[in-house]
């Protein structure tokens, strides 16, 4: 069962609805068309409901162009460029496409960008050409998978750093593309084109909620000081919580839905489950801050600098 919200209980003035969908994850937003128009309050209660459920739901946006999700983008903090190392949309540095036909897909558990040591706060993707049938994105809860986990596990986790890396990409190897069409080829090499590694911590303590949660997903490539099947063996057994049924939501797409989503706090996973049939997604993304983990330590850089592309984000609120 749904239950539903109105907003007035984040601002006074923003005439929202937020229907939640599962009691750990997800919610709908009724009641606001998007934009960089948006007042103050209502930018309030659209952040947090995304720090509350995750991920939120955005039906019907179909006045949204390129400019206006990134003129609403830009309301919730400064923007990255579009990624680290693979071209964006023509004449747009700001969004990242992904187009089914070209690449653009990701069957597997993970968190944006984590490579670098700089993950995006959030993500807005929308939907501009979804499929006939399937093609849904399931997110997860990380903060609920964290506290899942036994006690034992939870202090060990606390005490991890793990190996984050592009040249990893989901554990796909160059063998894996063979007999793929070249566009889809070069798209893969594109993405290692340039080497990005970082060592975070496997537990991250959310820069504006105090949660903790598990910065984990598909850029792993070790746990640092485990050997490669200690790492594997550990790494399944913290994406099993993950990847639990009563941590997720699953969306069904329509053309011109919208989705945000805590980057901090959520894994995703993009169903391949729909042949060739055309998906195309648009995806601006809110700059982060360098995780820490409940020592205090940050994430360390071990190849490529992110600078150009991401600015250090400082969250609401920090150093008031």
């Amino acid at each position: 069962m749904t239950t539903a919200a109105p907003a007035q209980a984040l601002t006074s003035r923003a005439a929202l609805t937020i229907t939640q969908l599962t009691p750990r994850i997800g919610a709908i937003v009724d009641g606001v068309r998007l934009g960089g128009d948006l007042d103050a309050d209502t930018v309030t209660a659209i952040r947090a409901a995304a720090l509350r459920h995750r991920v939120i739901f955005f039906r019907g946006q179909d006045h949204l162009d390129t400019a206006t999700q990134i003129a609403f983008a830009r309301l919730l903090g400064p923007l990255t460029q579009a990624h680290p190392t693979q071209a964006p949309l023509a004449g747009e540095p700001l969004v990242h496409e992904l187009d089914a036909s070209r690449g653009g897909r990701a069957g597997a558990w993970h968190t944006d960008v984590t490579f670098t040591d700089r993950p995006p706060a959030f993500s807005i993707l929308r939907a501009v050409t979804v499929p006939p049938h399937g093609g849904d994105t399931l997110w997860s809860n990380t903060v609920a998978a964290y506290h899942e986990l036994p006690a034992e596990l939870r202090e060990l986790a606390e005490k991890l750093r793990a190996h984050h890396t592009n040249q990893h990409d989901y554990g796909l190897r160059e063998s894996d593309l063979a007999g793929l069409p070249q566009e889809i080829i070069d798209r893969f090499l594109e993405f290692r084109s340039v080497e990005f590694e970082t060592e975070h911590p496997v537990v991250r303590i959310h820069p504006e909620t105090g949660e903790p949660s598990l910065l984990l997903g598909g850029f792993v490539k070790q746990i640092k000081g485990l050997s490669p099947s200690q790492s594997t063996n550990l790494l399944r057994t913290f994406g099993d919580a993950v990847a639990r049924p009563e941590n997720t939501v699953r969306w069904h797409w329509k053309t011109d839905d919208v989705a945000i989503w805590d980057n901090r706090s959520t894994q995703h996973y993009a169903v391949n489950d729909y042949n060739d049939a055309p998906r195309v997604v648009h995806r601006v993304t809110v700059a982060g801050d360098i995780p820490v983990g409940p020592d205090g330590r940050p994430s360390v850089v071990r190849a490529g600098d992110a600078t150009a592309y991401s600015p250090i984000a400082t969250p609401p609120g920090a150093g008031s």
